[in-house]
């Protein structure tokens, strides 16, 4: 049997990423699928008002929003990002996410090898 590498997740299933992060008031919400020193890649729901504040990456990071819509900083510099839209926040770089409404997005890094 080959090593998995995914986790919290079900294999040979047909998912819809946003059903599987559930929202909860005045919270964050996270499910991880992948954590390694090359890549990480999680699930995130918002509630409206949440946030998570200023920081960098040592990684790139892409923003995939499957729900709602959130206000995304890269640098000092804002912007929308609806759902089915992606962004990407270059490593070192700070960034900031806020929800005005709900929303639910999946994030990748991939990190320097």
């Amino acid at each position: 049997m080959s090593a998995q590498y995914l986790k919290n997740i079900e294999f040979e299933k047909a998912l819809k990423l946003s059903e599987l992060v559930e929202y909860q008031p005045g919270q964050v919400v996270s499910r991880t699928l992948v954590q390694n020193s090359h890549v990480g890649v999680t699930l995130f729901s918002f509630d409206k008002g949440e946030q998570i504040s200023s920081h960098a990456s040592s990684g790139d990071a892409m923003v995939n929003m499957l729900a709602g819509k959130a206000r995304i900083t890269i640098g000092d510099k804002e912007y929308t990002v609806s759902e089915g839209e992606s962004i990407v926040m270059p490593n070192n770089v700070s960034h900031a996410l806020y929800a005005e409404e709900q929303f639910k997005m999946q994030l990748t890094v991939v990190f320097p090898y």
